[in-house]
């Protein structure tokens, strides 16, 4: 009927998340576990996390490094952390000179080395300029970690470990990214308060 307005079943949306929440802490938890121990050794080492995505990943993103540099619950000496997606002159100039498939793995080149840790987040584990960007990790000795979605697609492919969300929903994808960031800070917290 035109002009009738279909409603969202918001509670088949809520359950959904927490049927996905439920699937993580009790089928993830220890992939989030070597995904912190990994970042903690190099944060340790002397290295930092450098950390890329698209859109709302692209925002995830920030929010990591964000937590490291800040605090996630409680007060420490902040941590190394850059989120790529926030030099807008380095994004566009390599998106135009070279590929937008170039612009988080030129600067994972320029910036990472043996003690790093590379994260690329990507909802549908096809970005391209975000499985670049992990392929060039590895190349320059640093680890490479990849949050994805789905069947993890080329981005997990090219990862050293990846946390492989079992939806091809964006929204339940993303939260569940979230969930993971916060749970990985936690642990970091953990030893940089200790």
């Amino acid at each position: 009927m035109k002009g009738t307005i279909v409603l969202t079943d918001l509670r088949a949306h809520a359950r959904d998340h927490v049927a996905l929440a439920e699937r993580l802490a009790n089928e993830h938890l220890a992939t989030i576990e070597e995904i912190a121990e990994r970042i903690r050794g190099s944060l340790a080492a002397g290295g930092r996390l450098l950390v890329c995505g698209n859109g709302g990943s692209a925002a995830d993103a920030q929010h990591f490094a964000a937590e490291l540099l800040g605090r996630a619950r409680r007060e420490r000496a902040s941590l190394p952390a850059i989120a790529l997606t926030t030099d807008t002159s380095a994004l566009t100039g390599i998106g135009n000179d070279y590929a937008f498939e170039d612009i988080f793995s030129r600067q994972v080149a320029a910036h990472a080395g043996d003690h790093d840790v590379v994260v690329g987040i990507s909802t549908s584990g096809a970005s391209e300029n975000v499985a670049r960007a992990l392929r060039t990790a590895r190349e320059r000795g640093a680890s490479a970690i990849a949050l994805t979605g789905g069947d993890g697609g080329r981005v997990a492919d090219a990862a050293d470990i990846a946390l492989v969300i079992p939806s091809r929903v964006t929204a339940r994808i993303q939260e569940m990214h979230i969930l993971a960031i916060h749970l990985i800070c936690e642990r970091i917290d953990d030893w940089a308060v200790s």
